[in-house]
């Protein structure tokens, strides 16, 4: 879960496809190439934790979970001129792997994220805030990050370069961040704060690592 752990779950499934895939799935805008998306499962219903404000744009509040990837899937087929995703109050995912999912497919729609004032996103939240076009925040929208842990192992029990760190390397490079954003962004999370812990951004780090753009 990506309350405290952050997405042991997508590391395990990343690393079973790339071992089985010789070249990459995303352009470097995060749009798919060589592979689809899951298609909307027709057994879930509902939006979820999203919703439609009075501009027909899209809000997300609340926890990621298994579902949101499909009830980002029934939203968007109901509002499909929607270009806004403005996400509020958003602690995790209790489903790394959703979580991502949900994430790239709010990218290949193209849709632009923003935060509010009061907004709070953290952990799994901050990687989903990473698939706007593009991103920007009200002054006094915070973003909290940590390490993840895999119940016995800590992130910052890998050196750096180990290949536990790729998956999530390579999924900040498929939303838009260079090789160097990428490594830098995500070695900072995981060395601000323990997996139990959380590290609330300074205005100074947002714009050092590129959250807005």
């Amino acid at each position: 879960m990506r309350y405290l752990n952050r997405f042991y779950i997508l590391l395990i499934a990343l690393t079973l496809f790339a071992s089985a895939c010789n070249k990459d799935t995303t352009e470097p805008d995060g749009s798919i190439n060589t592979i689809s998306l899951p298609n909307n499962n027709p057994s879930v219903t509902g939006y979820g934790i999203f919703s439609v404000d009075g501009n027909g744009d899209l809000k997300i509040d609340g926890v990621i979970t298994t579902n949101t990837p499909y009830h980002f899937d029934n939203i968007l087929k109901d509002n499909p001129n929607a270009k806004l995703l403005t996400m509020f109050n958003c602690p995790g995912s209790d489903d790394d792997e959703a979580n991502l999912l949900a994430a790239r497919k709010i990218r290949n729609a193209g849709l632009n994220i923003h935060a509010t004032a009061t907004s709070e996103l953290a952990s799994g939240a901050v990687d989903m805030f990473f698939a706007g076009v593009k991103r920007t925040a009200d002054k006094g929208a915070r973003f909290g990050v940590h390490s993840w842990s895999d119940g016995q192992n800590e992130a910052t029990d890998f050196p750096k370069g180990h290949t536990q760190h790729q998956p999530y390397i390579n999924y900040f490079k498929g939303m838009g961040l260079s090789q160097q954003q990428a490594e830098d962004f995500y070695y900072f999370t995981i060395y601000a704060a323990p997996s139990a812990d959380i590290h609330w951004m300074t205005d100074a780090e947002i714009t050092q690592y590129g959250l807005l753009n």
